[in-house]
């Protein structure tokens, strides 16, 4: 029997095949046991060209409607399409009765959010956000010391995805049009929000400088975020295009100890090398002991000071192993819509503070 027509395997649609679905969300779906991916959505000939080269049993569509028109032939639906298009799509799959996997950030608002969370609620189907930076090495390197108490008690969080490109790429991800939701601010600034609220919890108030710095930019490319959490821990979050020296990737300061990492994942570098998790001749999320974090007080780690910290391998394909166990067997999902709409509030209330130079308040629900 084919494996598309086992009973045992969940059939994906994926709409969008750019560079969140040719270099994440496919190979990540096709790595994961119990995931067939069926039928890719684009109407680009080179991106379908591309989807026929590296998926050659792949069914190749030019619009969602069709998709929607055969929706009783797949079993989940994976929106990695542009930002304006997340909601629509992702109420036209939910009505059509498909779970659905969406591409950060979920919507532009709060609101919209919430109104697919409660869509997805009504008809009994899985709704999750692929916020892949919480499998992170580092992120969950960062986890295991805090679980374990090695800092004691975390007093500020710093977090930077910083690059250097002082050049202008184009495409929607820089366009100045509101619906498009583009900017650092909602592109690496859900990845750090939504970071900072799974390990502190809540946020009480923000403070943000949303500053656009290249020439003919026309939305936010170098943001600050800072953030105070109902439990008194306060966060600061870097997104940047612009800096010509890059911080460390994390400074995490406790009453005991500080952990300070620098360096990216290598998940990603690997994805778009075309490496691929499973593949027995690849350390998958693995990092040399150089680019070891260090963990200390009243030392320098730039200059050895403190003790390396053995970096835990990077996990993105936990993410859709836990898509199917969710299917499958009940379990939560990976991310909530709940989630998604709770980093979405943040984004709008740094968006508000920078505006108006104020501290915004955020109301906390009893």
């Amino acid at each position: 029997m084919d494996a598309t027509d086992d009973s045992s395997t969940t059939r994906v649609g994926l709409i969008g095949y750019g560079l969140a679905g040719s270099v994440f969300h496919a190979p990540l779906i096709a790595a994961t046991e119990g995931l067939v991916l069926d039928t890719i959505v684009t109407s680009s000939p080179e991106r379908q060209r591309q989807a026929r080269a590296e998926f050659p049993d792949v069914r190749l569509v030019d619009s969602a409607d069709e998709v929607w028109a055969r929706a009783d032939e797949l079993d989940l639906i994976v929106i990695a399409s542009p930002n304006r298009t997340h909601v629509p799509l992702a109420r036209a799959a939910l009505e059509a009765g498909l779970p659905t996997v969406v591409d950060k950030p979920l919507a532009a608002t709060a609101a919209e959010a919430e109104e697919l969370a409660a869509l997805a609620e009504a008809r009994g189907l899985l709704l999750t956000v692929f916020q892949n930076r919480r499998w992170d090495n580092d992120f969950r390197t960062l986890r295991k010391l805090l679980a374990e108490g090695a800092l004691g008690e975390v007093q500020r969080f710093e977090s930077r995805y910083e690059r250097w490109r002082p050049q202008l790429k184009g495409g929607w991800r820089e366009s100045g049009d509101p619906a498009e939701a583009g900017g650092l601010l909602y592109d690496l600034g859900s990845h750090l929000v939504d970071q900072a609220l799974t390990l502190f919890g809540p946020v009480e108030s923000v403070y943000a400088e949303v500053d656009v710095r290249r020439p003919g930019a026309q939305t936010d490319d170098d943001t600050f975020i800072a953030l105070t959490h109902t439990g008194g821990v306060r966060s600061h979050l870097w997104m940047s295009a612009t800096t010509a020296q890059l911080g460390p990737r994390f400074r995490v300061l406790g009453s005991e100890s500080g952990y300070v990492k620098y360096g990216l994942d290598p998940q990603e570098a690997a994805l778009r090398e075309g490496l691929r998790p499973g593949d027995p001749s690849v350390a998958w999320g693995a990092e040399p002991e150089g680019d070891w974090g260090r963990l200390g007080a009243g030392e320098s780690p730039t200059t050895g000071g403190g003790v390396p910290v053995e970096t835990l391998r990077g996990d993105y394909p936990a993410y859709y192993a836990a898509v199917a166990a969710a299917l499958r067997d009940g379990t939560p999902p990976p991310v909530t819509a709940a989630e998604a709409a709770a980093t979405l509030h943040v984004l709008a209330a740094a968006r508000v503070a920078a505006a108006e130079r104020r501290t915004v308040r955020i109301e906390v629900p009893a």
